[in-house]
């Protein structure tokens, strides 16, 4: 019965929520929870299973994420540190790949090299989402986070195309070197370009002709799925049509976006973000019974043994590759050397150890299709997955528990001169005050001098940039105005509290229109949402 499925579909979403909740509470990561989460379901007895078919998982789950993470991507930072982003995100995926594949059909009877190349495809990419969670409240070199978030949205695309090829090649039962590379770049080229056609067309519908939140969010929870199936339906690169699309209108967003649509739009795909991340790891958990059940001729005790195997080699393999990656451009490149500082020794490994498997795999793993061509069941199809699960629990747990540690350990320090976030953060409020100040005294000078209220703005204006100034200039000054802004924030976010609260008791005498009462109650939220911005 539909019913009994959609209530349990409603019962796993509660159950993410609740695991989220008490992730924040223990300051753990939320995907730690999410992964053992969906481990524990499925020892669960009277679970159903939910099975949907692997040729809609790609289509329902991949476009939204990885357009999600191109959304959030930030194009300077990542143009600034390119050549360690394509390096390790294209680099480290196809030679993951190429190892795993040799290193499976050594341990596993039976695996084949395309089947190995296809768990290499699948367990090579490392999901930024999962390490930027776990070094929430951590200091990290901003090199570290800017190459993980990077590399994340390079190498999902890198390693969705070696799965690509791998099922092509298992289908098809050939597989020519010369013939993959070539059908690989026009794959890729042709993939960008159609992101970018359909993301001008969708930033030209936004920019003039969608002017309301209520059309600006839908068209941008719907631009991923379009760049996807124009791009598969011709024959090209999907993934790559929603990273350069996503890409694009993410660059392009200020010419659209105002302060309610740019609030909504982030508001609405975090949603989205989160509850898709958590179906996939709760739906392989329920779909996990049946995987060990169908491990044919592979015992549980085996299935577990390779994925342990396999979960140490992806992580040595990672670490080796992404100090190659470092070093080896710097002893052979002067021009690398005189733009770039050294990592040193501690960042390299800090990078390595972020390389914690994911949502992306685990949809990869539960789009291999159940059958061939001919009918017969798709080889080591549940074992892949389960060694897929073991991979992602192992580095996500251990990786995802250590790595706050290892840093606090290491105590790997900030290498680039960068300016910390509070003082840019000064110098622009310094900047965008004066400008106001400017422009009150060339356009308002007579209101000014008639309206004392109409004064008092540049008079508050004013004083902000004393403060700011002082701040900047006396070292000796700053934890005194950090004190005074800490305690002008508490008392306005305590202002702000007092009148939502006598706004709801106005609302509930009834006097007053909801209409009038809902939109006084949206200014607060504004202001709350700039306070706390501070």
């Amino acid at each position: 019965m539909i019913e009994h499925q959609l209530l349990l579909v409603l019962a796993l979403f509660f159950a993410m929520a609740l695991l989220y909740l008490l992730s924040q509470r223990i300051n753990i990561s939320y995907p730690i929870f999410l992964v053992i989460g969906g481990l524990g379901i499925s020892f669960i007895p009277g679970v159903p299973n939910i099975t949907i078919d692997p040729d809609l998982i790609l289509l329902i789950f991949l476009p939204p994420l990885l357009f999600e993470a191109a959304w959030y991507t930030s194009w300077n930072n990542f143009w600034r540190w390119k050549r360690s982003i394509l390096m390790m995100g294209f680099g480290l995926v196809f030679f993951t790949s190429l190892a795993i594949a040799y290193f499976s059909v050594n341990i596993i009877p039976g695996f084949t090299l395309a089947l190995g190349f296809l768990l290499g495809g699948i367990i090579s990419p490392p999901d930024a989402v999962a390490a930027t969670s776990v070094l929430k409240g951590v200091s990290m070199p901003r090199r570290g986070l800017t190459i993980l978030e990077g590399e994340s949205l390079i190498n999902d695309a890198a390693s969705l195309t070696v799965f690509r090829f791998a099922l092509a090649a298992i289908f098809t039962g050939q597989f020519v070197l010369q013939e993959a590379v070539t059908n690989f770049f026009v794959l890729a080229v042709m993939g960008v370009f159609v992101g970018l056609v359909v993301g001008h067309l969708l930033y030209l519908i936004l920019r003039y002709w969608a002017k309301s939140s209520s059309i600006t969010t839908p068209i941008t929870l719907i631009a991923p799925y379009i760049m996807y199936i124009v791009a598969e339906e011709l024959e090209w690169s999907g993934v790559l049509a929603v990273v350069s699309g996503g890409l694009f209108l993410s660059f392009r967003s200020k010419d659209y976006l105002n302060y309610h649509t740019r609030m909504q739009t982030k508001e609405v795909w975090e949603t989205v973000g989160f509850l898709l991340n958590g179906f996939v790891f709760i739906l392989i958990g329920l779909e996990l019974p049946v995987i060990v059940e169908g491990l044919g001729g592979y015992s549980l005790e085996e299935a577990i043994q390779y994925g342990l195997l396999i979960s140490a080699m992806v992580i040595a393999i990672r670490i080796i590759l992404v100090y190659i990656t470092a070093f080896v451009p710097r002893w052979l490149s002067p021009r690398v050397r005189a733009r770039e500082r050294s990592p040193g020794l501690k960042l390299p490994f800090i990078i390595g150890w972020a390389g914690m498997r994911g949502v992306v795999s685990l949809a990869a793993a539960l789009a291999i299709p159940l059958a061939l061509q001919n009918g017969d069941a798709f080889p080591q199809r549940n074992l892949i997955l389960f060694i897929t699960f073991v991979v992602i629990l192992i580095t996500l747990v251990f990786q995802g528990l250590t790595l706050p540690i290892f840093l606090r350990f290491l105590k790997v320090e900030e290498i680039d001169d960068i300016v910390p976030i509070e003082e840019q953060m000064e110098s622009i409020r310094l900047r965008l005050a004066k400008g106001a100040v400017a422009h009150l005294d060339s356009k308002y000078q007579e209101e000014m001098a008639a309206y004392e209220t109409i004064a008092r703005i540049k008079e508050q204006l004013v004083r902000s940039i004393q403060a700011t100034e002082l701040a900047l200039n006396e070292d000796g000054k700053k934890e005194e105005i950090t004190s005074v802004r800490r305690l002008f924030k508490k008392i306005s976010l305590e202002l702000v509290e007092l009148r939502r609260r006598e706004l709801h008791r106005i609302g509930e005498e009834k006097r007053y229109d909801d209409e009038v009462i809902r939109d006084l109650e949206y200014n607060l939220d504004l202001e709350e949402a700039r306070l706390n911005k501070q």
